[in-house]
Order: structure tokens, then sequence, then C-alpha cells
């Protein structure tokens, strides 16, 4: 194993992977801190700080922060998700001091202009427009806010009009300043790397105790089942239909994962052969699983025309029937873990594939397995381990359906669960 791990006393965790044979790394400084985190009233704030922290520093402008990246060839940007958010980089070996130090002047430093503010105000809000405007984007926030009606999971990471739009400097600044502090930040970078210093460069930036460590101690958010219809003048018909899925540290994750590839997971997938390949019924069809601290979900989505959609939603049930009562294949079971791992070497050649590997584990669950350690838990799986998750997911009965397209309320009540 290549992996190194330091925690310092300021509470900030480091995390790296050495590989010889590049000449980049990639570095990500990773906050537990997401949408489901924020105060209602602020909800979209941590999406909102991902644009701020490039507006500018007492160090930096706006365009000294881009120049700063472009002047070597590197990378940077940002990410916002229910429950991280991560500001990343990636550069040659020889400029990852550069990329620490312009990141961690963003992130400590940042003047949070009221001008440049109001006009992110207005950038945030066009981004909300037209994620309106994308159907197949909106399904799934509108999926998960039927379905997490009231809880924090459910609101969406760019939040809402009001919101963004009421939101002041001095919210916006203070949740900053009690979040993004060194006890809720990893460091993860994976590349031509040198461990030690990157520790030695950290504690340098990062030499204080600070912050509000994040706890999340509230209620496990309780599922709405139903069919939920979003009337939109839409050429095609966008469904979700959702269920309780598992938590992130749950040890049936990856029996999930094979049941994920084998449904919907791939183009050998049962629902990709049925509703595309047979039936020509869809362009885009497939399943997914979404795993947080305390909650989880297992959707199915298509797109399709309108008079298909009882059609897709029919072949829907009738797969997930036909797991519950069949099971799968000795084949699929050992294509779905051939898929899965062959997906996970080739990620491995990618500095930016190890580096959110080693953020993402380190951050939500404080361990790190290697590939090949990742490999051994997927070649342990027996038939039995996924049919028993099938059951126990699939099999509840409880599920929830989102639809967006040109249909009345009550169109799809037959198919409610």
């Amino acid at each position: 194993m290549r992996f190194s791990r330091t925690t310092l006393d300021s509470g900030a965790t480091i995390v790296t992977e050495r590989m010889e044979e590049v000449r980049s790394a990639t570095v990500g400084f990773w906050f537990d801190v997401g949408g489901r985190d924020e105060p209602e009233t602020l909800a979209g704030s941590s999406h909102f700080l991902e644009h701020l922290l490039f507006k500018g520093t007492p160090r930096r402008s706006a365009k000294d922060i881009a120049d700063a990246f472009d002047r070597v060839g590197g990378d940077v940007n940002a990410f916002t998700g229910k429950e991280y958010t991560c500001y990343y980089s990636r550069v040659l070996d020889e400029d990852l001091p550069m990329a620490l130090d312009v990141l961690s002047d963003m992130i400590r430093n940042s003047i949070i202009d009221p001008d440049e503010l109001e006009s992110e105000r207005k950038v945030i809000l066009e981004e909300i427009a037209m994620h309106e405007d994308a159907p197949d984007e909106l399904v799934h926030d509108l999926f998960y806010r039927s379905m997490w009606d009231g809880h924090p999971l459910g609101r969406p990471v760019l939040g809402y009009n009001e919101t963004i739009s009421a939101v002041t400097r001095d919210q916006v600044a203070d949740y900053w300043r009690e979040r993004y502090s060194p006890n809720n930040l990893v460091v993860a970078a994976a590349g031509h790397v040198d461990h030690d210093r990157l520790v030695s460069e950290i504690e340098r930036l990062f030499p204080d105790a600070t912050g509000r460590r994040t706890l999340r101690s509230g209620p496990v958010p309780d599922a709405a089942t139903g069919i939920k219809i979003f009337k939109r003048p839409t050429e095609q018909a966008h469904i979700v239909m959702g269920t309780e899925g598992l938590h992130r540290s749950h040890e049936d994750r990856y029996a999930l994962t094979v049941l994920d590839t084998v449904l919907g997971g791939g183009m050998s997938s049962r629902l990709f052969q049925e509703v595309r390949e047979k039936r020509g019924l869809a362009y885009s069809v497939y399943s997914y699983r979404s795993l947080f601290a305390d909650a989880g979900t297992f959707a199915i989505y298509a797109g399709t025309t309108p008079q298909n959609a009882e059609t897709v939603l029919e072949i829907f049930r009738t797969e997930i029937d036909s797991i519950l009562g069949e099971g799968i294949t000795p084949a699929e079971l050992e294509r779905a873990k051939g898929h899965v791992k062959g997906s996970l070497v080739l990620s491995s050649e990618d500095p930016g594939s190890r580096m959110n590997r080693l953020g993402r584990q380190q951050l939500t669950n404080g361990e790190i397995l290697s590939i090949d350690e990742l490999i051994d838990k997927f070649d342990r799986l027996e038939m039995d381990d996924v049919v028993r998750v099938g059951q126990e997911v699939l099999g509840s009965g409880d599920w929830q359906t989102t639809v967006v397209g040109p249909f009345d309320e009550g169109a799809f009540d037959k198919h409610a669960a």
C-alpha cells in the first residue's frame, strides 16, 4: 500500500498516494460540510461559497488566481455535494507548492466582497433557472424533495431562489468561518507527491484549530412513498422511481453496487437491454445508488416519450419483481463483479480519480481501502449476498416515483406503491 496519512493538532487530516510513474499531482481540500448542513434559511450557501472563494483575497484578485494556474497549464475547480465540498487542483509536481498556497489563501482569506457577492448571486440564480430548464437533471432533485420532504437531505444543493435572493454577505461569511475550518478538513493528494513535505506545508498553512466540527445528530429522514407529478411542457417524460437504500458505512454496500450494476449499471444491464436495446423506448435509462451518513436511496431513471411512460414504469416493476422472485443468474453476478473491478482498476490510473477516492473515503468513513482491498471485497461476494440485499432494498414495496412531463395529477395513480 502506498497510502500515507497524518492528522495534525489543528484537526486537519492529510492523506496521500504516491505515483512514481507520473509527473503531475492532484490535490483536494475536502470539507465535511455540504447542503444538508446549512440552516434552512441559508439553503445553497455551501454552493454559493464555491463561487465566492474564487473571487479574490487580500493577496490575489480573481484574475490573479486564474493566472496562477493558467501560466503553468494547471486546472483548478470545486464541487459541492449534500455532505461535503471539495476545492481541488491538478498541476505538475513542481507547481504543487503554488497550488497549495493559492487554494489555502482562497479557503482561509477570501474577501467575499459585497459587489462580487451580488454579481455571483445573479449567476447562481441563472444557474438555478438553467437547472429548472433541464428536466433530465431536475427530476433527480425533485425526487429527493418528494422522498425526503422537510429533511435537509431533501433540499437541492443549489438552494432555492428565495434563499439565494435573501442571504446576506454576513450570513455567508459567518457560515464560512464557522464550518470551513481545519477540524472539518481532509487534504487528499495523489500523483508525484511527497507526503512529509505536504504535511509540513499544510501544518504551516492551517496552524490553528478553529471553527465548529460538523456533527450530524438529527433524525434520520422518513421516506415518503407514492407518485408525484411535476407538470412541464416537455418533449419527454422524465421518470425516477426510488426507494430507501443503505447508508454509506453499511457492510452491504458492496453487494448493493453489484445489484445496481446488474439492474441498470451498464450496456449489458437488464434495464438497458430491455428498455433501450429490445424496445427502443429510451435513449437514457439507468439505476443508481446514493449513500449518505445516515440514509440512502436506490433509484431508477429513464427519459421517454410521454405516450411510453406507462410502459417504461411497467418494465421497471417487471424487472424489480423478476429480481425479487427469481434472483439473478451466475453469469450476471460474474459480469457485474468484473465490470466493477475493471472500472476500479481503470480509474486508478488517473491521479485525479485516486485523489477523489482518497478524499471521499477518509472524509466519509475514516478508512482508506486500496484497489486490491476493494477488489477483494467484490471477489468475496456470493450470490446469496446480492439476493439478500435485493430483497432488503427492492422488496420493501415502499417506492417513491417522481415524474416530470406533460401530465396531470393522478395520471399514474395505478402505479403507486
